[in-house]
């Protein structure tokens, strides 16, 4: 499937959302970064992606692809910006991004630290022309310290930010998520941080720095990891697909072969899917009485469950649950998403032109009452508002056609 958008910037009209009328230079590349700049073009800020001129964002080809060679991961991770191809290692395109920077409320960048420093790109030169610009750096390690001129990925991140410990069962290796969990984490994180810079700003007048660390993300969603040891000396071990203490909540069997989530781990939700299971009595068992009873069986208490859900197909399974009001969702995949009625009713997949082609992707998350985002477009080609805003800089069309004969725009 194509991946690349036929719309042109000037066909695209402001789509609203609460980020209307703020301004993103969106500079770096694979996942973080670029991850961070799609949530802020999902809330209507318009989102403008510095590529390398000759090739692009390295995510314009990663993914799965069909054996047509090109992926679509591009057309989410992208969707909502504009791209213009800048060589930001050559004295030009530096000074066009200086002059850019000038025009904007946030930039976003994911370049090891010291990098945008030794093109003069730094905060301190970029802020003496815009004392306003916020500056998002999503970095491995963070600006400083010890470890801040290290190359930094997700899965570095997910490892030492303590997530990878956690996940898998325990009698084998630390697995990971089927997803590039810790950038979009630092990418999250770091479009939070910029919202509350802008905020900030809107009392101060300045701009600042927003230092957004890969470990860092993942370490402050560790709950209480950290502190259980310092006070107690407990580490956190793998514990597969359940949280230790917290029962019956686990994945569980059923006869036609379907995995069903069922979570009743608070007392009186376990009361009715103990009703659900025919077994009223069970709500009383001295053994399951409480959530700590029921943590410290836990393991016999899944198998009580399991027993139940694997006689009945997941359809009856649902039924009797929710008939009782007992939390259950089926695992879902892709196509379960799609032909869901729920999904479908609220719109939580949207399908977007793509060459005339709809692909379907997640909507914008969360929603807006007052100020509805949406989903745009999808993942522009390289270099397709390039005239436009070099023009928006006043740089005549002969300039312009002799930046792109050298190679410094496209």
């Amino acid at each position: 499937m194509p991946t690349s958008t036929s719309a042109k910037p000037s066909d695209r009209s402001d789509g609203g959302g609460p980020l209307a009328g703020v301004r993103v230079l969106e500079l770096g590349q694979l996942i973080a970064g670029p991850f961070c700049g799609q949530l802020l073009g999902d809330y209507g800020a318009e989102v403008i992606k510095i590529e390398d001129p000759a090739a692009g964002d390295p995510m314009r080809r990663w993914g799965y692809t069909d054996g047509s060679g090109e992926p679509v991961h591009w057309s989410v991770l992208a969707r909502n910006k504009r791209s213009i191809g800048c060589d930001l290692r050559s004295p030009e395109g530096q000074e066009l991004v200086r002059r850019l920077a000038a025009t904007a409320d946030v930039l976003v960048e994911n370049f090891r630290p010291g990098t945008m420093e030794r093109w003069g790109l730094g905060y301190e030169q970029l802020a003496a022309v815009n004392p306003g610009l916020i500056m998002v750096r999503v970095t491995g390690f963070g600006q400083d310290g010890p470890y801040s001129s290290r190359a930094g990925y997700g899965s570095i991140g997910e490892a030492m930010g303590g997530l990878r410990h956690l996940m898998g069962e325990a009698d084998r290796p630390p697995s990971r998520a089927g997803l590039s969990i810790g950038d979009s984490l630092a990418g999250t994180l770091g479009a939070l941080g910029a919202l509350a810079a802008l905020v900030e700003r809107g009392r101060s007048g300045r701009g600042q720095v927003v230092d957004c660390a890969l470990y860092e993300a993942v370490l402050a969603m560790s709950e209480s990891l950290v502190s259980d040891y310092a006070a107690f000396g407990h580490v956190r071990e793998r514990t597969g697909s359940v949280l230790p203490g917290v029962a019956p909540s686990n994945v569980y069997p059923t006869a036609d072969g379907a995995e069903v989530l069922i979570a009743a781990n608070q007392d009186t939700v376990f009361r009715r899917l103990a009703a659900a299971m025919g077994r009223p009595e069970l709500a009383d068992d001295p053994r399951y009485a409480t959530h700590g009873a029921r943590g410290e069986r836990q393991r016999e208490l899944d198998q009580l469950v399991a027993d139940w859900t694997s006689r009945l197909t997941h359809q009856e399974l649902e039924r009797r649950c929710l008939a009782n009001s007992v939390p259950v969702g089926l695992v879902y995949r892709a196509p379960e998403m799609i032909d869901d009625p729920h999904f479908q009713a609220r719109q939580s997949v949207v399908e977007v032109d793509v060459n005339g082609s709809k692909l379907p992707m997640q909507t914008v998350v969360p929603r807006f009452g007052r100020t509805p985002a949406r989903v745009r477009w999808a993942g522009p080609p390289l270099g397709d508002a390039t005239d436009q805003l070099l023009a928006e800089l006043d740089l005549a069309d002969a300039e312009i056609a002799d930046l792109r004969s050298r190679g410094v725009v496209r």
